[in-house]
């Protein structure tokens, strides 16, 4: 049976990951210096890095397709499943969203912390991003636990969970010099979920088929 074009549209989040691979494994081949297994990621992007040319054209479809596909799983998960798989999903929409303005609106200043207003507003975005990642996943975990038909969307979320949870406690564990390693757990979490997410739309069975049905009688 032919995908509709919104289920079509979730394999953006690939795209997107795809994308943001690219700009982390390239960048650093102009940025003279730069110690992947000591710096963070976002050193790339910082507005006086000597990558930030092209880290913004490999990059140039992450954040637009990841922010596209993850609003069309909002679209086209609206009456299916449980309500508390769409919060979650909901939920991790918004974050995907303040991630995507936010670090463009504040990248960093300097590569590290630079201290200032910019900077702070960085590190303020990437509290509300790791907030509501948590919070999200979590719902999304819990609802794979109660609801079989979610199974897989909690297999998923548990996964990007562990990244995530792998970066935040590495980072405050492992020596300096391997804070660029676990910190790369975390960014690819939240992008692998996205990708994850298009995948499970497209794979969707469309509404009013037997199958979707039969979620509904569930919810």
């Amino acid at each position: 049976m032919k995908k509709p074009l919104i289920q079509r549209l979730g394999l953006l989040g690939i795209l997107s990951l795809l994308s943001y691979g690219a700009a982390v494994i390239f960048a650093p081949l102009v940025y003279p210096g730069y110690n992947w297994m000591a710096q963070a990621v976002s050193d790339l992007s910082a507005a006086n890095a000597p990558s930030l040319a092209l880290w913004n054209q490999l990059s140039a479809l992450y954040n637009t397709c990841e922010v596209l596909c993850v609003t069309v799983v909002c679209l086209g998960i609206q009456g299916r499943k449980n309500r508390l798989l769409r919060s979650g999903i909901y939920l991790f929409a918004a974050m995907e969203w303040i991630s995507a303005v936010g670090y463009r609106m504040f990248p960093l200043s300097d590569s590290g912390y630079g201290g200032t207003l910019q900077d702070r507003m960085h590190i303020l975005v990437t509290v509300l991003v790791v907030l509501l990642s948590i919070l999200s996943l979590t719902l999304i975990l819990i609802a794979g636990i109660r609801h079989r038909d979610c199974r897989s969307y909690g297999i998923c979320a548990g996964i990007a969970l562990g990244m995530m949870l792998v970066g935040a406690l590495g980072m405050k564990l492992v020596p300096a010099a391997y804070f660029g390693v676990v910190e790369r757990f975390s960014v690819f979490a939240a992008t692998g979920f996205d990708a994850a997410l298009g995948v499970h739309l497209f794979c969707m069975k469309p509404a009013g088929s037997p199958a979707s049905e039969q979620q509904k009688e569930h919810m």
